[in-house]
């Protein structure tokens, strides 16, 4: 059993690393130019890759980027097929990851936090 988890967990990093430089380079929709994959993870039978993103802009619209990736999902499954050399290629479903605009908001509740101890007038 724990080869079939290293093994799937090579092969995400893999779809992950190859999903990256698709992205980058041969996308031309404007709606992904700001998005960063984070993690791909794979179902046991490597038959569905969650592939979940995130934006570089906390701002950004992650309705749209998710619609950009849905739509760009057959063409990089088909380029993901020429770049990995395996069987199948796994379904791609894309899901949003916000841990990062979490931490960004922990680490900005933190910095308030002791703003406020080290000031005696803040009145806290």
């Amino acid at each position: 059993m724990p080869r079939e988890f290293a093994r799937s967990q090579r092969l995400g990093s893999q779809i992950q690393r190859t999903l990256s430089e698709l992205l980058q380079f041969e996308t031309k929709d404007p709606a992904l130019a700001g998005v960063s994959l984070t993690a791909v993870e794979l179902s046991r039978d490597l038959g569905v890759a969650k592939v979940y993103f995130s934006l570089l802009d906390p701002d950004g619209d992650v309705a749209a980027a998710q619609a950009g990736l849905q739509r760009a999902a057959g063409f990089l499954r088909g380029k993901l097929g020429s770049a990995i050399k395996i069987r199948h290629v796994p379904e791609l479903r894309f899901l949003h990851d916000d841990s990062i605009a979490h931490g960004f908001e922990i680490s900005r509740l933190i910095e308030e936090g002791s703003k406020d101890v080290s000031d005696p007038n803040s009145g806290g």
